[in-house]
């Protein structure tokens, strides 16, 4: 009868962890640090950036990823048009693929062209892990972190599988109230 009752508790306790949400990266106020990242797309191709420093008080969108899907590719057409439809430099976003074993730079060039994407970079970062600083969770497929004033104002983690249509317009909604839109 114990036995059971042990089984019936590792269980449960199972089925609430695999639950819980996905908690990744800076958290609500804090800074989202600096680190750079080889550039995949747009002017800066081939380089290594720091847009975290380039963007300063600005309003900005980063989007970690360790996979590239068709959800990914309809999160970073938000971020496109958040940022498209500002004024020029007005606010910035970026996605960075966690691994440079992930996928070379001409198939993540090829992958944000066939995604649509215009206005938002993308590129390599060579760790998994992720910048030290940010503490991204293994099990975090996607982080997205929206800040303004170098302060984080929302933070969504997905697991692979995850993001849906329902996630994405969730952050597309905190990018709109971006730079005092509502």
């Amino acid at each position: 009868m114990r036995m059971g009752a042990l089984v019936s508790l590792l269980f449960l306790s199972v089925v609430a962890t695999a639950a819980d949400p996905c908690v990744s990266g800076p958290q609500l106020g804090q800074r989202p640090g600096p680190y750079s990242f080889l550039v995949a797309t747009g002017p800066e191709r081939g380089q290594p950036t720091c847009y975290v420093c380039e963007t300063a008080e600005k309003p900005g969108v980063i989007v970690f990823a360790r996979s590239l899907s068709e959800p990914l590719a309809k999160l970073m057409g938000a971020c496109d048009n958040a940022v498209a439809s500002r004024p020029k430099e007005a606010m910035r976003s970026w996605m960075t693929v966690l691994g440079e074993k992930t996928i070379g730079l001409d198939d993540l060039g090829k992958w944000a062209t066939q995604s649509g994407l215009k206005a938002v970079p993308v590129g390599v970062f060579d760790d998994p892990v992720g910048p030290p600083s940010y503490r991204l969770a293994s099990d975090a497929d996607i982080t997205v972190l929206v800040f303004e004033n170098r302060k984080v104002l929302a933070n969504f983690a997905f697991r692979k599988g995850e993001l849906d249509e329902t996630a994405v317009k969730k952050v597309a909604a905190e990018m709109v109230k971006l730079g005092g839109k509502k």
